[in-house]
This record gives C-alpha cells, sequence and structure tokens, in this order.
C-alpha cells in the first residue's frame, strides 16, 4: 500500500490565482494504469447524485529538502464541503493530513474548487484548522476564506455515528489514473463498495480510487436515503483495496469547527 498523493516531477509553483488488517500503517496508493475493463467506478455526470458535488480537487503547494536543496510542488487531493444540516454556506472541509504533509509556506495558499471544468465552477482559498498530525490519524480539517452558498453547492452533512459495516459505502475523489480519472481532472466514484474490515481508527473497503482521490469522500447513504460523509480516503492499492479514516475517529475536533 502506498500513499493516494502524487508522486513525480515537481510542478513550478503558479499564480495564486491558478485554479485550477488492514494494519496498514503507510497509506498510499499505488500508481495503477486507469484501465477501464473490471473497474467499477462511475465518472460524475448529470445523472449522478447531486450531493457528488460537495466533493472538490485540493491543490496544496508544498516544498521539501532533497540533497541539500528546496524542491517545490503541487500535491493534488480531494476534500469534501461539509456542514449543518439545513444551512444556507458552508465553508469547512475535510481531507487527508498526507496531503497537507509538505504545506509549509503560509504565503503560498491551499486552493479548493467544486465542479471543476464544468459550469458553476468555484475556487475557494482554504487554511488548516486542525489534523490529526501524522499517518497513525490521516484527517485534516480546513476553513474556506470565503464560504459556499446552499444554492450554488451544498455542503454533506457528517454522520453522527459509527459507519454501518452491513451497509455499502460510496467513495469518491479525483483519481489521478489515466482512465476514468482523465489524470485527476475528473470526479469518480465507486458506487457500491463493500465494508471488509473495521477497526475504531480505520477500515477496509473493496473500493477503488487511485493516487489524487486522497481526502475525498465515504459516504453512507442511511436508510432514510440520506447522504452523510462517514470518512475520509486515505490509502488503497488502485484495485480491489482502500482505506478509510472513519470521521468518528476526529468528530470532537470537527464538531468545534462545523457551523
Amino acid at each position: 500500500m502506498t500513499a493516494l498523493a502524487p508522486e513525480g516531477p515537481p510542478r513550478p509553483i503558479s499564480p495564486r490565482r491558478r485554479r485550477g488488517t488492514t494494519g496498514v500503517l503507510l497509506l498510499a496508493l499505488a500508481v495503477v494504469a486507469g484501465d477501464a475493463i473490471g473497474d467499477p467506478r462511475q465518472a460524475f455526470s448529470d445523472r449522478s447524485p447531486p450531493w457528488l458535488e460537495a466533493v472538490g480537487r485540493l491543490s496544496v503547494p508544498g516544498s521539501r529538502i532533497r540533497d541539500g536543496q528546496r524542491s517545490h510542488q503541487w500535491e493534488d487531493c480531494s476534500a469534501t464541503l461539509v456542514g449543518q444540516e439545513s444551512s444556507t454556506r458552508a465553508d469547512t472541509i475535510v481531507t487527508a493530513w498526507h496531503c497537507l504533509e509538505f504545506y509549509n509556506d503560509l504565503s503560498r495558499p491551499i486552493t479548493f474548487t467544486l465542479l471543476p471544468g464544468r459550469r458553476g465552477e468555484l475556487t475557494r482559498e482554504a487554511y488548516r484548522l486542525g489534523d490529526g498530525g501524522g499517518m497513525h490519524a490521516d484527517w485534516a480539517i480546513l476553513r474556506l476564506y470565503q464560504p459556499v452558498a446552499a444554492e450554488e453547492v451544498t455542503a454533506l452533512t457528517v454522520g453522527a455515528g459509527a459507519t454501518d459495516r452491513t451497509r455499502p459505502v460510496i467513495m469518491a475523489g479525483y483519481s489521478r489514473d489515466d482512465g476514468l480519472g482523465n489524470g485527476g481532472r475528473r470526479l469518480t466514484f465507486d458506487p457500491a463498495c463493500r465494508i471488509t474490515a473495521q477497526t475504531p481508527a480505520r477500515s477496509a473497503t473493496d473500493c477503488r480510487a487511485h493516487k489524487g482521490a486522497s481526502g475525498g469522500a465515504v459516504i453512507q447513504v442511511s436508510r432514510e436515503g440520506e447522504p452523510q460523509l462517514t470518512g475520509v480516503i486515505s490509502a488503497g492499492d488502485g484495485a480491489g483495496t482502500s482505506i478509510f479514516v472513519p470521521v468518528t475517529r476526529f468528530q470532537a475536533a470537527l464538531r468545534q469547527h462545523l457551523r
């Protein structure tokens, strides 16, 4: 298992207007070429559940020291807009900690884009509110400088209890495979996954996700038909195993910031 955040040659930092078992310890996704054969995912379209619009693309400018020299690169991940039920606007997003691991220059903005490449595309800058502090707790909470109105995109509500292992989950994010994910430019989702193992700290599924889906949404539809965020994508193998951090793992922290 390897990280879902992308690897490869660093990209130059562009201006602010850029829009843009299961005992898994290192949470990440191997690079696997997008192959439509046997791929259970679907590409988001006008026929998809509209609440998937709350899953956006997260772009994080990062830097690290290599061979004594600092190199810059973008981490392209996913994140989800969350809010209180019946709220008229939302300004909180959740993602994976490892997407922000190398974010160390506060002068360069984190950007969150909803509906990228589609009519109504929205881009917001964000800042970090809190996180799990490492791969052992791979979650992070961010605040948008400018909220998103519900008439533009409706935020997902957060599940109050533990994920129901007997019910399917939906996993959605901007996978960077060359197939359905179109190099991270298209939202894809696995519409009916099974939870195969579950602990308080993380859960395993048979969902498919690729690099770039890190920080994306794990959603469970209640028996009453209400979609709720139940987890944050953390890791996988690019095929039939993906790991997520349940929101119950950081619900106390999220409750402090959600408004």
